[in-house]
C-alpha cells in the first residue's frame, strides 16, 4: 500500500491510501467515525479488478485541527481534488459510506467530469428532515464542557432513534469508546455540516452520472426515507439493499459490499 497526497484548493494537503490493484479506479470516501482503514477488507477484495483508492478526510488526519468554517463543499472539493489526481488513467468510480456518501454525491454534483459513476451507501442527506436538528446544538454543548462521551451520546440517540438504555450499551462497544476518544469533535462537526445542507433533493436533479444508492435491509428507517427520496430525484439511479445488513457491511458482509459495487462497475465501464 501507498500513500498518495494531493494539495486541496485552500492549500491543505490531503493523503489518501493507494492499495494498488490493477484496472479502473474506485476512489472510496470513508464514513464518519472512522477513518479510510474502516474499509480495509473491502479495499482488498476490490483490488482484484481495480485499483483501489481510499481518502482520507482532512476532518480525521492525525491531531487535526477543525475550524469552525469546515464544510460539505469543502469535503467535496476535497474528494474533487483526489479524484483529479487519478482521472488521467480515465473515470474513477467513486463510493461514498453514510457521511462519506453525502460528500461524495455533492462532489459528483459540483463536477461530474472525473467521474464514470458514484455508488452511495446510506447517505444521510437531510431530505425531509435533517439529521440531528435541534440535538445539533446540544451535542456541541457537551463537547464544548469537555464532554465527549456525552455528545457522542446525543449524537447516536437522535441518529438510531434506539432507547436510552439500548444507546448507553452501544456506549461500552470498543469501537464507540475509540471514537469518543480520537473522532468526537470530528463526528460532531459531520452532523453540523451535513444539516447545513438544508432539507431538499432537488438540486440532485441535475446529477446525470448513474448512481448506485446502496442500503441495507436493517439500516434505520431514516435512511430508508432518505434513500427513497434521492431515487426519485435522480435521473439515473438504482437502489440496491443489502439482505441482511445495516450500516455496516463494511465491517460485517464485507464480500457482499463489494460484489454491488463491482456490479455497478459493470454498469459505467461497459465497453
Amino acid at each position: 500500500m501507498a500513500e498518495l497526497r494531493v494539495l486541496a484548493p485552500d492549500g491543505v494537503p490531503l493523503t489518501a491510501l493507494d492499495d494498488g490493484g490493477s484496472g479502473p479506479t474506485v476512489l472510496v470516501v470513508h464514513p464518519g467515525g472512522r477513518g479510510p482503514e474502516s474499509w480495509d477488507e473491502v479495499a482488498r477484495l476490490l483490488t482484484e479488478g481495480f485499483r483501489v483508492v481510499r481518502i482520507r478526510r482532512r476532518i480525521y488526519e492525525p491531531g487535526v485541527r477543525i475550524g469552525r468554517d469546515h464544510s460539505m463543499a469543502v469535503e467535496a472539493a476535497d474528494v474533487l481534488a483526489v479524484a483529479e489526481s487519478l482521472a488521467a488513467a480515465g473515470p474513477v468510480l467513486l463510493v461514498g459510506h453514510s457521511s462519506g456518501a453525502v460528500a461524495a454525491l455533492e462532489a459528483a454534483l459540483r463536477d461530474p467530469s472525473p467521474f464514470a459513476g458514484v455508488v452511495a451507501y446510506d447517505p444521510p442527506i437531510p431530505t425531509r428532515s435533517l439529521l440531528v436538528g435541534e440535538a445539533g446544538p446540544r451535542a456541541r454543548a457537551a463537547l464544548g464542557a469537555g464532554d465527549p462521551a456525552e455528545a457522542i451520546r446525543i449524537h447516536l440517540r437522535t441518529i438510531t432513534g434506539l432507547p436510552d438504555e439500548v444507546v448507553a450499551g452501544a456506549l461500552t462497544d470498543p469501537r464507540v469508546q475509540a471514537l469518543i476518544a480520537t473522532h468526537a469533535e470530528a463526528q460532531i462537526v459531520e452532523d453540523e455540516i451535513i444539516d447545513a445542507l438544508g432539507l431538499g433533493v432537488d438540486r440532485y436533479g441535475a446529477l446525470r452520472l448513474p448512481v448506485t444508492l446502496l442500503q441495507g435491509e436493517r439500516s434505520f428507517p431514516h435512511l430508508h426515507e432518505r434513500v427513497a427520496d434521492l431515487a426519485v430525484v435522480l435521473p439515473d439511479a438504482r437502489v440496491v439493499t443489502l439482505p441482511g445488513q445495516g450500516h455496516g457491511a463494511n465491517s460485517d458482509a464485507p464480500e457482499e459490499l463489494a460484489e454491488e459495487i463491482r456490479e455497478a462497475a459493470k454498469g459505467v465501464f461497459a465497453g
